[in-house]
């Protein structure tokens, strides 16, 4: 386990993390800072803990906001590979009918060639 020392309202913390995980632990602790600061600019100087709490769940909501986006996402891309199957689909079908037709009017064809060869 690696140790990294973060920083969140000018307090330092030892945390512990995996191994090649220390840049990651920091930038979320820049993230939690960041609340922090916007809870203190909003609502003053507050307990720690309260402060921290706050931030947390500032935090919770912005994570809140992005599961309901990528909800909102994953199912717009359901939709449009139902909407690519149906379109191929008929693509499809179209392609048949157009190859029916042309082999019909091919024929028509022929039969023409052969009676005006005569």
């Amino acid at each position: 386990m690696a140790h990294v020392i973060v920083e969140v309202n000018g307090r330092p913390y030892t945390m512990q993390c995996a191994e090649g995980e220390e840049a990651h632990l920091r930038d979320l602790a820049v993230l939690l800072d960041g609340e922090v600061q916007r809870v203190k600019s909003s609502v003053g100087s507050v307990g720690d803990i309260r402060m921290l709490v706050m931030a947390g769940l500032m935090v919770a909501d912005r994570l809140s906001e992005a599961i309901a986006r990528i909800q909102s996402l994953e199912e717009q891309v359901a939709g449009l590979r139902e909407a690519r199957a149906a379109a191929q689909a008929e693509t499809q079908n179209l392609q048949s009918l157009l190859s029916v037709r042309l082999t019909a009017a091919s024929q028509r064809l022929e039969l023409l060639a052969q009676s005006l060869g005569k």
